[in-house]
């Protein structure tokens, strides 16, 4: 693929890419009335724009940030509605979420994030799997699965336990609580903790040192460290199986009611299993 191509608008819905000197493509995820939500075009985007990277000559370091408010707030109600109703959906949502974690692992490219405000869903699998992770003091990382009733797949399984610990990980994850820039780095979730009006000039400042280094020995330093996460694939797979499992259920359908409604959910209080 061609840069041209690559950054041309509308490509990936959702997001806006722009060519910079030096070979830093910047990636914008925008949707400002819906704080930046991922719906279905924008969740196929965040998922195939890792490959199409991979095939453009030209880019050397890749920064992905959110426009406005926040980096993310996770996947729209809409989708989350049609993945509980319509076996057809779920099943592209699923290979569409197992396809973004492994296609932002395998992108040869050094990945930089720059975390603001809330990063929830499918915007924090990227945030956290990304090379170089830079957060906001302020900023508030979620993982919100089990609130909604379904097991926290995405990319929970795969690398939280790796960046801050077991336990850390099962209690951020079990009881959705959420995590501050500040806490983020304390417990090793995120690489850099920064004032908040210093994120973009940091951000901006890793990416342009990854850019400008060896592109060989900083994208196979990058391919050899993330066999880290592939050594965990059955285990992602496993958990993000079990998510999907889970949108087949009524407690889904409680965790989403109440969301709309802004309540507390009432789940079932007892599992089959």
């Amino acid at each position: 693929m061609n840069p041209e191509t690559l950054t041309a608008l509308g490509q990936y819905p959702g997001l806006t890419l722009e060519l910079h000197d030096g070979g830093i493509l910047e990636i914008v995820i925008r949707s400002e009335k819906t704080l930046n939500s991922v719906d279905a075009g924008a969740h196929r985007a965040l998922t195939r724009v890792w490959r199409d990277i991979d095939d453009t000559p030209g880019v050397r370091a890749v920064l992905i940030r959110g426009e406005g408010r926040g980096f993310s707030s996770g996947g729209d109600f809409t989708l989350i509605e049609e993945m509980a109703s319509d076996f057809t959906a779920l099943a592209r949502v699923w290979k569409e979420a197992r396809d973004l974690v492994y296609n932002v692992i395998n992108c040869s490219r050094p990945i930089v994030s720059a975390i603001h405000g809330p990063c929830v869903g499918a915007g924090l699998a990227v945030a956290l799997l990304a090379d170089v992770s830079v957060a906001a003091r302020s900023a508030r990382l979620l993982d919100g699965h089990v609130r909604l009733g379904v097991a926290a797949g995405d990319h929970a399984a795969i690398i939280w336990p790796l960046l801050c610990g077991l336990n850390k990980a099962k209690y951020h994850l079990l009881t959705g609580e959420p995590v501050s820039g500040e806490e983020a780095e304390r417990i090793g979730l995120v690489s850099l903790s920064v004032p908040d009006d210093e994120l973009l000039d940091r951000a901006w400042k890793v990416a342009r040192t990854l850019a400008a280094g060896s592109p060989t020995a900083i994208r196979w330093t990058k391919y050899a460290l993330n066999n880290w996460l592939r050594a965990m694939g059955p285990t992602f797979d496993a958990s993000l199986a079990l998510e999907f499992l889970g949108f087949t259920g009524p407690d889904v359908q409680e965790g989403l009611s109440s969301l709309r409604e802004k309540r507390e959910p009432k789940f079932q209080k007892d599992a089959p299993i």
